[in-house]
């Protein structure tokens, strides 16, 4: 009778300790925000990601009544600012863009040791989705995608080509390439389209694979040349740029996307109202306009499952695509 009394004692505690979280939880939820947020950025600045995430902080602090700052944490192939924001407090006040290179983090790294990704983190809304673009320095000999391939066969082990990071889809779009044409190529990662660019523009390295964002106003103002993208269809800015599969590649297609998440665990009061306000920011005509510009389009997830679904079949198809490419975790 005794030992019945204490465990029952036992079961009031924990039953009374669960209920305490549970409160604790919808009073930080409802008097959520209080300080600034953070939106880490595993890339420096300049890139298809950073421009994307300055352009919703502004009209989200606006909305949240608090400062909305974003914070570049780049390096590791964007394990350093994942893992920070993964260990982060579940609070609400730290958030990340994860991206398609985000997912795949446990596919490009041996020693990653969380349960990733969409056990580390809660999703909230995909907010762009677009086209990677070949590009060249305008002294390359190379118009078409068909031109780079017959001059990197004849010359072989000559060419290099930069992307934003060592293992993202702007470095598996142009290894898938390799491996149907036939040819090779050494890859120069950077930590970001915006670092990239600059050796492109200046004719360090001769071909990029990068957003569009870093790269269209070098594109327009023809300091660079553009000579695929590689989307399913040609990108609205770059009309007159064929598609990989337009260029002798049938059925390519590789896109780029950006999405915000918070720790595993942030309350999902929390979580409902940021996916509210980012879908209301990113449906506002301005940031349309914005988006389109760096040739990005309008995705959101309708609900935050959703996004969760995209994350974990992206995170799924790597390693399958790796393996076809012949990148090996590092």
């Amino acid at each position: 009778m005794v030992q019945n009394t204490i465990r029952w004692s036992s079961v009031r505690c924990l039953l009374a300790a669960v209920a305490l979280c549970g409160v604790a939880g919808l009073v930080s939820a409802q008097s959520w925000p209080n300080k600034p947020i953070r939106i880490i950025v595993a890339q420096v600045p300049g890139g298809v990601t950073d421009t994307i995430a300055r352009l919703v902080s502004k009209p989200l602090g606006d909305a949240l009544g608090q400062s909305v700052i974003v914070e570049n944490r780049p390096g590791a192939a964007g394990v350093i600012g994942a893992e920070f924001v993964a260990k982060s407090p579940p609070d609400g006040y730290t958030l990340f863009m994860f991206t398609d290179s985000s997912s795949m983090i446990p596919t490009a790294n041996k020693g990653w040791q969380h349960d990733y990704p969409v056990k580390s983190f809660a999703q909230i809304t995909l907010l762009g989705r677009g086209s990677l673009v070949l590009i060249v320095h305008p002294s390359f000999p190379a118009n078409t995608l068909q031109d780079l391939v017959q001059y990197a066969k004849q010359h072989p082990n000559e060419l290099s080509f930069a992307t934003p990071s060592r293992n993202g889809a702007q470095r598996l779009a142009f290894e898938s390439i390799m491996t149907l044409a036939g040819f090779t190529a050494q890859n120069i990662p950077y930590k970001g389209g915006g670092q990239a660019i600059v050796d492109v523009v200046a004719g360090q390295v001769k071909v990029g694979m990068l957003g569009m964002a870093p790269a269209l106003p070098h594109i327009k103002a023809g300091r660079l040349k553009a000579i695929a993208v590689t989307g399913r269809e040609r990108a609205q800015v770059l009309l007159d740029v064929p598609t990989v599969a337009e260029s002798g590649f049938p059925g390519f297609e590789m896109a780029q996307w950006q999405g915000m998440v918070a720790p595993a665990g942030t309350p999902p009061a929390i979580i409902a109202r940021l996916h509210a306000e980012l879908i209301r920011i990113m449906n506002m005509p301005a940031i349309g306009v914005r988006l389109a510009s760096i040739g990005m389009d309008n995705s959101t997830s309708p609900t935050p499952q959703d996004f969760t679904q995209l994350v974990q079949s992206e995170t799924n198809r790597w390693p399958a695509l790796f393996k076809a490419a012949g990148i090996q975790p590092e």
